[in-house]
């Protein structure tokens, strides 16, 4: 059973260091998210060009692109090749690709990919080349190199997806956050990031200062471009204002959930045969189709500290439980957590239960109704538990299960049909209000109580 605790791969940078603010949630083939832009200049240098862009997965059953132009030219796709092997990169010039065997599987973490393109070069394998967290990829499956002198075609008058494909299929599900094109330079990893000197993480840059050309543009997700053209969460900020339509997102999916500050979200690798529980809206809407017994556990688990989260109920026929269990129980029943010692959660509409260790301990604290908002509070450090209905709270403090201590995750079981929302401090529904933790980190709609914090990597730092 694969646990995945917080992700090592920009997931935490100092907080003197560069800060990325925003990330675009994409919600795949659900919501048909993706971006377009046609730009009519010539290109600065046709034989030398390069793509950056910081990405966390969601979905990984699926193929999707990343990045693709109308005649192919250049395209970022990760490819799902089955079960046993899962997906694999696959990297397409004009005349060239380059063909990875690694997995990318990890979905708690941001990774980042740098793609570089020099027909200039005399040797065939300096003329493309793929960079991956900071090191160059050198092991492929299937290799084949542009011609010397060969153009890149695909800039000048071809449309240019971010998240999808010509045919406008394929949708990219998950994060992306630093996108940008840089038109007539040929630039490795570094021009992006570096390794942090403290962790050896790699992590982001300012590169608001470079030459990105004559098509060469810098989506940094935040709403404001470079002039009055631009066009919310698709503007430019290189300066040249070439600005991309925006297809199927909301104002929700401007997410703070980035390579510097990750997020916590929920895990679809940790699952068993019998689990149809489905994860959408970057792995923060779980869904239960049915009446048998379906769990989701978070991707980061913590041993000390104090958190909040939320969770929003779709309809009151979910049957959902929310709380918190070890990784031993994770291990030990995935599917129906709730059987096992070691085990607190809240039955959020039928009677307001409390339950531990398998068993009910209370049924009075109310229940909760369509579009309520249930607030969860953890004291990892004095093992209780608080929830709140819409702000108000329910329980308080009340004593988790002591019996095989362990690391603590969020958990969402249900007996039932529903859907239920979640928000780590990077909903997946509206938000009204606006409430940070005290560091100034999430976005809630109630305020966390003092000394709670959003489930993230920055806090996870100095508190967990």
């Amino acid at each position: 059973m694969p646990l995945i605790l917080p992700g090592n791969v920009g997931s935490a940078t100092a907080a003197t260091g560069f800060n990325v603010a925003n990330s675009l949630r994409f919600a795949g083939a659900a919501r048909d998210t993706y971006l377009t832009a046609t730009f009519g200049s010539a290109p600065t240098l046709a034989t030398k060009n390069t793509i950056s862009l910081w990405f966390k997965r969601s979905l990984i059953d699926a193929t999707q692109q990343m990045y693709a132009t109308n005649n192919n030219a250049a395209n970022i796709i990760l490819n799902r090749s089955g079960a046993s092997t899962g997906p694999t990169a696959a990297f397409y010039t004009n005349s060239g690709q380059l063909l990875g065997p690694r997995l990318y599987r990890d979905t708690s973490a941001w990774m980042h990919f740098v793609y570089t393109f020099d027909s200039t070069q005399g040797t065939a394998a300096n003329r493309f080349k793929v960079y991956i967290n900071g090191v160059e990829e050198t092991s492929f499956n299937n290799t084949a190199y542009p011609a010397q002198e060969a153009s890149q075609l695909g800039v000048n008058g071809q449309e240019i997806q971010i998240g999808t494909r010509a045919n406008y299929d394929r949708i990219f599900d998950g994060y992306m956050a630093e996108t940008a094109f840089v038109d007539g330079q040929a630039l490795d990893a570094t021009s992006f990031g570096e390794f942090d000197s403290d962790s050896g993480i790699w992590k982001p840059i300012d590169i608001s200062g470079l030459t990105f050309g004559n098509n060469g543009f810098y989506l940094e997700y935040k709403g404001t471009g470079t002039s009055a053209n631009s066009s919310g969460i698709g503007a430019d900020t290189s300066g040249n204002d070439l600005h991309f339509a925006v297809n199927g997102f909301t104002a929700a999916d401007q997410s703070t959930d980035t390579c510097t500050n990750n997020f916590a979200t929920f895990n679809p690798l940790v699952n068993n045969a019998n689990d149809n529980m489905t994860l959408s809206e970057g792995n923060l809407v779980a869904t239960s189709p049915d009446s048998s017994w379906n769990a989701s556990f978070s991707t980061f688990g913590v041993t000390k500290g104090k958190w909040y989260w939320e969770a929003k109920l779709t309809n009151t026929s979910n049957n959902y439980y929310h709380g918190v269990a070890g990784s031993n129980i994770i291990v030990a029943n995935a599917e129906n957590p709730m059987n096992e010692n070691g085990f607190t959660g809240f039955y959020n509409a039928s009677g307001g239960e409390i339950l531990k260790d398998g068993d009910v301990t209370s049924n009075d604290y109310g229940t909760l109704s369509t579009n309520d908002i249930l607030g969860v509070a953890l004291n990892a450090d004095d093992y209780q538990i608080t929830f709140y209905k819409n702000g108000s709270a329910l329980v308080s403090n009340y004593a988790l299960s002591t019996t095989g201590r362990d690391t603590l995750f969020v958990l969402a079981v249900s007996a039932a049909s529903g859907v239920s929302s979640y928000n780590f401090g990077s909903p997946a529904f509206a938000i009204s209000s606006g409430n940070t933790d005290g560091n100034g980190y999430g976005n809630f709609e109630y305020a966390p109580p003092s000394g709670y914090y959003a489930l993230c990597t920055k806090n996870l730092s100095e508190y967990g």
